[in-house]
C-alpha cells in the first residue's frame, strides 16, 4: 500500500489575524487563526501549518500567543515558522505547541541552522520551506517573503537543505501562489525528483482536480492550500472523499 497523501491548510498570520494575498502581495484578512484551526481539526486535516508573516522581533510574543492557542485546537501535528533565526527562537515554537519547525530565509543566511535544529529536534521535525520563482530556464529561491533573490537554483538549495538535515521540503511557487491556477507542477517534479524527504507542494490550488494531478504521479507527499480552505470554495472533508474517488490514498478521521 502506499503512503497515504497528506492535506495541509495554511495559516498565514499577520499579528493575531489570518491574512492571504496572491503572489505574496495584495494582502487581505481571512479570518481568525484559532476558529480556522478548530475548523480544519474537525474536517479532517492531517496536519495545520501557521507562518508569521511580520516576522519582526517586536511581535513575537504576539505570535507565540497564536502558536498556543492554535494548538489547543489540534490533535494532529502543527508545523509553525517565520522569523526563526537561532535555536533560541525555534525552542520558543516548540515550547508554545508546534510539532515542527519551518526555516526559510534565515536557513539561506546561515545554512548551518539546518543542522542545528536537526541535532536539537531530529530531522522529521525540521522543514526547509523553498519559496521559489521561474527565472528562465531554472527557479530562483526567493527570501523576505518573496521580496529578494537569494541567487540560488531551487534544486541544489533543495539538496543542499537536505543534506544539512531538513526531514521535509515545503515547496511553495511564486508564480502560482494565491492564483488558484493550479499547483505548479514543473517545479514540484523536479525538486521532488532530486531530493530523498517528503515534498509539500504549495501555490496555485483551487479544484480538487488541481490536488490530483500533484499527487497522482507521485509529485508530492503533501499538498498544502490556504485561500480555497479559508473562503470554504472546498472543505478538506470533500476533498479527501474526492481523492479516493480517484484512488488517491488518503486518511479519512474516525
Amino acid at each position: 500500500m502506499s503512503l497515504a497523501r497528506r492535506i495541509i491548510p495554511c495559516l498565514d498570520v499577520d499579528g493575531t489575524r489570518v491574512v492571504k494575498g496572491v503572489n505574496f502581495t495584495g494582502l487581505r484578512d481571512a479570518g481568525d487563526p484559532v476558529e480556522l484551526a478548530a475548523r480544519y481539526n474537525a474536517e479532517g486535516a492531517d496536519e495545520v501549518v501557521v507562518l508569521d508573516i511580520a516576522a519582526s522581533r517586536d511581535r513575537r510574543p504576539t505570535f507565540l500567543e497564536t502558536i498556543r492557542r492554535v494548538a489547543e485546537q489540534l490533535a494532529i501535528p502543527l508545523t509553525a515558522g517565520g522569523g526563526i533565526r537561532t535555536l533560541d527562537d525555534a525552542r520558543a515554537v516548540v515550547q508554545a505547541g508546534a510539532d515542527k519547525v519551518t526555516v526559510n530565509t534565515a536557513a539561506v543566511e546561515r545554512p548551518e541552522l539546518i543542522s542545528e535544529l536537526s541535532r536539537e529536534f531530529g530531522a522529521q521535525a525540521v522543514v526547509l520551506a523553498i519559496d521559489a520563482k521561474r527565472d528562465g530556464d531554472h527557479w530562483d529561491v526567493r527570501v523576505r517573503g518573496g521580496r529578494d533573490s537569494a541567487q540560488l537554483d531551487a534544486l541544489a538549495w533543495a539538496q543542499r537543505g537536505v543534506s544539512a538535515g531538513a526531514g521535509e521540503i515545503l515547496l511553495t511557487s511564486m508564480d502560482k501562489d494565491g492564483t488558484q491556477s493550479g499547483f505548479d507542477v514543473a517545479l514540484t517534479a523536479a525538486i521532488s525528483g532530486s531530493v530523498t524527504v517528503p515534498v509539500i507542494a504549495s501555490g496555485g490550488a483551487k479544484l480538487p482536480e488541481h490536488f490530483v494531478e500533484i499527487f497522482d504521479a507521485g509529485l508530492a507527499d503533501a499538498a498544502l492550500a490556504a485561500s480555497i480552505f479559508h473562503d470554504s470554495l472546498q472543505s478538506i472533508s470533500e476533498l479527501k472523499q474526492f481523492l479516493l474517488a480517484n484512488h488517491i490514498e488518503v486518511r479519512l478521521s474516525c
